[in-house]
């Protein structure tokens, strides 16, 4: 008793210790009522019935099986049931459907396009539309030449609609016709002859003077202008007017931005679509008059000769009759009608633009009113038996000057005749850098190139490496080298050596280069040029920092970058 006492003291300290101030303890707040009820007397089964008291709130115990059977069979749960069950699946396969068709119409990334015909190259230049014979396509065979350069003598430009001179085009065409080479014409537009049809129209009518640069009723010469490379006036008298003739006496110079020109020039550019060429090239483009001030040259500050006199041509600086304001605007006019009488078909220059912004559009910086630009003396120099310039200076002055996006013709008339270079390394080179190599029959890029050295060149130049890469250019004085490379596939490095001895590659590699490389091609005289331990072989692995470069050779390595790590 004494004991239950304390404890009975001991709990209602415990009590106290877990509320106060009237507040219970949350624990005792419910208090369930139990019943016993009996059941089966001979299993001796019992019910417990556990109820509430104090105002407790049952418990949520769902329905029965017997209570939800009730509704099983209930045609409005019944229907409920299959409307929930045809709406699950109806937005089910609609998610599904709607996935394929995202998937199908999503915008794909395109697959990068080959270049065009006249992008891919090389083409080859033969002499005049005159003196063209079937012998030719054999020669544009041996190139794999895209196409076949001729030139249309500058009497004859706008005198194509004539049957004699459109039978000879039309010849020209049935030439290459089943082969993969187009033909391309080299056009002189700038001027037309003194029996013409449009001096004859000038001369009767007044109104279509403005196709030249005619000065009426002049007593004196307009200017001090001279003839092109010569030390007599520009100026011919015709009646008592003065006509400008920069070049050939008898024929005078056009204005190349008139409305008649425009015409004229534009309908002879269409017809020659029509019978079949694809390309043209435009001589003479640098002296396009497109000018209505005849102020007088001034005095060239840095002639070419200091002991020429004011009656030579290069005693002055041709700022008014040579690369005239808005020339890129004025071609891409003639560009223009070209394209829209065929897509497939380039408009071009056949000389060095020397001057590259003034061919560019005046509204779109960099943008070229041409297609296929023709710049610098890249191809010169490393041609040269000792080049007085870094080569890989040289070229990133020409890329940069003509435009990191410009697609240039390399001119392999260039090449030095008395060249020490091997002639297939110049190819090999040239044919790899961003351009297309236009090669004259009776160079010496002809001449000492093997067929299967261009077939080489050809098959690399439809890689996705070359048509879609970047260039990287590398140096190793005096070695010059660049690289192709496009994401996804392997990469080419390509190593020129002016010099008349082996070089060793010390390049700077950067880090995503691989050490070792795979050898693709090199040069014809390659391995003549080297003993046996520097001799190379077609698959060969070569490591990049011990090779030798042969003498006046190039050499194509393949490779695979490297991943960051």
């Amino acid at each position: 008793m004494v004991q239950d006492e304390k404890a009975a003291h001991a709990d209602g300290a415990d009590e106290q210790m877990l509320g106060s101030n009237g507040v219970e303890d949350k624990l005792a707040e419910r208090r369930d009522e139990v019943k016993f009820i009996k059941g089966d007397h001979q299993n001796g089964d019992a019910k417990i019935d556990i109820g509430t008291v104090n105002g407790g709130k049952p418990a949520f115990t769902g329905m029965s099986k017997e209570e939800l059977m009730k509704y099983a069979n209930d045609p409005f749960w019944v229907r409920l049931r299959w409307i929930f069950f045809v709406c699950f699946w109806a937005i089910w396969v609609g998610m599904l459907v709607g996935a394929i068709l995202i998937i199908i119409g999503a915008p794909k990334c395109a697959a990068p396009q080959p270049l065009p015909w006249y992008k891919r190259g090389p083409h080859a230049k033969f002499a005049s539309v005159e003196t063209c014979r079937p012998e030719d396509v054999q020669v544009a065979k041996k190139l794999v030449s895209a196409g076949a350069i001729y030139e249309l003598p500058a009497a004859l430009t706008y005198d194509v609609k004539k049957p004699e001179v459109e039978e000879k085009i039309k010849h020209l065409v049935a030439l290459y016709q089943g082969s993969d080479t187009r033909v391309i014409l080299d056009l002189t537009p700038n001027y037309a002859a003194k029996n013409s049809q449009l001096v004859q129209d000038a001369i009767a009518n007044p109104e279509k003077r403005s196709a030249f640069v005619w000065v009426s009723g002049g007593k004196a010469l307009p200017n001090n202008w001279l003839k092109v490379g010569g030390n007599r006036s520009a100026w011919e008298k015709v009646g008592d007017n003065y006509v400008l003739s920069q070049f050939e006496d008898g024929y005078y110079d056009l204005k190349m931005n008139s409305t008649i020109i425009r015409n004229e020039f534009g309908a002879v550019l269409k017809h020659l679509v029509a019978l079949g060429v694809r390309g043209f090239r435009l001589k003479n483009t640098k002296f396009f008059a497109l000018f209505d001030s005849l102020e007088d040259e001034q005095i060239s500050s840095s002639p070419k000769d200091f002991s020429l006199g004011p009656n030579e041509y290069g005693f002055y600086s041709h700022r008014q009759t040579t690369f005239l304001s808005g020339l890129g605007d004025v071609l891409y006019d003639y560009l223009s009608i070209v394209k829209n009488a065929s897509d497939e078909a380039f408009f071009s220059v056949a000389e060095d633009v020397m001057e590259p912004q003034v061919y560019q559009l005046s509204g779109d910086s960099g943008a070229y009113g041409i297609d296929l630009p023709m710049y610098g003396n890249f191809v010169k120099v490393l041609s040269k038996s000792k080049p007085d310039t870094s080569l890989q200076k040289e070229l990133d002055n020409t890329l940069a000057q003509s435009g990191t996006d410009s697609w240039l013709q390399w001119n392999l008339a260039d090449v030095y005749v008395d060249t020490p270079q091997d002639p297939s390394a110049l190819a090999m080179f040239l044919s790899l850098l961003p351009g297309v190599p236009v090669v004259a029959v009776d160079a010496v890029a002809y001449q000492n190139v093997t067929e299967e050295t261009y077939r080489q060149i050809t098959s690399l130049r439809k890689t996705a490496s070359y048509m879609h890469g970047n260039l990287n250019l590398y140096q190793a004085d005096p070695l010059v080298a660049f690289s192709r490379i496009k994401s996804g596939n392997p990469g080419y490095f390509v190593i020129f050596n002016p010099t008349e001895l082996p070089q060793a590659s010390n390049f700077t590699i950067p880090d995503n280069l691989p050490d070792k490389m795979t050898v693709s091609y090199f040069s014809g005289q390659y391995n003549n040029n080297m003993d046996n331990s520097g001799k190379v072989a077609h698959a060969g692995r070569v490591n990049l920092k011990d090779l030798k470069v042969a003498p006046h050779s190039s050499i194509i390595l393949t490779y695979v970058p490297v991943k960051a790590e």
